[in-house]
């Protein structure tokens, strides 16, 4: 059982509290991934499980065991960072073998826990070079099984794939999941980047200065996000946000040349300020009268991102599929099915439902 738990876990610098009580569970063998913008705190929280930070408050287990106040060097964790930081007058070989080496491990064992390592990251080919040999893809795999070797009950993972690039990011991402699903073991791993979340996770934490703001599946934070903040997180590109206004039991938006949009949500009363959320898929588009414009068009491909200029100022994006493109400086009407659209007071930001 390498299941981890947080209950009320707080951390402080000084009088500054930058985690406040967090409660979490992360299953026995679950990929959990935190996400939030720069600063929210997610890096923080995972090294409090490594037990780099300290807890200020509030208890930390791993597999049923209080690690509170625990070394890192107790807690069955393996940590892979950023930066790969191997060493590099060793071998990958050497690099991958030498924290069970410092731990007077018999060479034996330590040479069958690096080949297994190496098997499952389809390094054996590199076993003999030095990391200025390798590509940086390469050498993260290196850190990886460095992390593997050690046989942790957890895995914990801290941006490993930011210093990629593109193409090298979606390759390692897939890496990933398939150690994930090949050796089963508890994964946390923090990102800024929500494509990488919603792609590899099981569970996803989502985190704003240091709070939890919503836990569940990609497809729940997706499909259901309990506030703007979330919703707009979740997804790329992100949900469009406008201005709304309760009217006879309608929304109207300005933005949409005062739209009206009929809802069984339970609104606030007539002449209240909402926001209504949609997504650019559910969005699209025609030549009409109107004083929405198409702005920029971005073509990627199999699909396309018309960007469009409002009465309101406010920029609304809208995926397109086809070759076929309304001219930049056209009007258009925007048309969706209500049923897709989200409320959110606009006050707390919370999801109307």
């Amino acid at each position: 059982m390498s299941g981890v738990a947080l209950n009320g876990a707080v951390k402080r610098y000084g009088e500054i509290q930058v985690i406040h009580g967090v409660d979490l569970q992360i299953e026995d063998g679950e990929f959990c991934v935190f996400v939030g913008p720069s600063g929210c705190g997610k890096s923080t929280l995972l090294r409090m499980i490594a037990g780099l930070e300290e807890t200020s408050d509030g208890q930390i287990s791993i597999g049923g065991r209080d690690v509170t106040r625990a070394d890192p060097a107790e807690r069955g964790v393996a940590m892979v960072f950023q930066t790969y930081a191997l060493y590099p007058h060793m071998t990958v070989e050497e690099n991958m073998g030498f924290g069970l080496k410092m731990n007077g491990v018999e060479k034996s064992v330590i040479k069958s826990k690096v080949a297994e390592a190496s098997r499952i990251l389809k390094l054996d080919e590199y076993l003999t070079r030095r990391p200025k040999a390798l590509s940086g893809g390469q050498r993260q795999r290196v850190a990886i099984g460095r992390a593997i070797v050690r046989g942790p009950d957890v895995f914990l993972f801290d941006e490993p794939l930011s210093n990629l690039d593109a193409e090298l990011r979606v390759d390692m991402r897939v890496e990933i999941a398939r150690l994930h699903k090949e050796i089963g073991a508890t994964m946390i791993y923090v990102t800024h980047d929500q494509v990488e979340a919603m792609t590899l996770a099981d569970k996803i934490v989502v985190l704003r200065a240091g709070h939890i703001e919503q836990v569940g599946s990609p497809m729940e934070l997706y499909q259901n996000p309990d506030n703007r903040f979330v919703a707009g997180f979740i997804g790329s590109p992100s949900m469009n946000f406008m201005k709304g206004k309760v009217k006879g039991g309608e929304v109207v938006v300005p933005a949409l040349d005062n739209a009206s949009i009929q809802t069984s949500v339970a609104l606030p009363g007539d002449g209240s300020d909402i926001i209504v959320g949609i997504r650019p898929q559910h969005l699209a588009v025609r030549e009409g009268a109107s004083p929405v414009k198409v702005d920029i068009r971005e073509r990627l491909g199999g699909v396309a991102y018309d960007y469009l200029n409002t009465p309101t100022g406010e920029r609304i994006v809208v995926e397109t599929k086809g070759d076929e493109a309304i001219p930049e400086g056209t009007g258009v009407v925007v048309e969706f099915d209500p049923a897709d659209a989200m409320f959110f007071d606009a006050s707390s930001e919370e999801r109307l439902r």
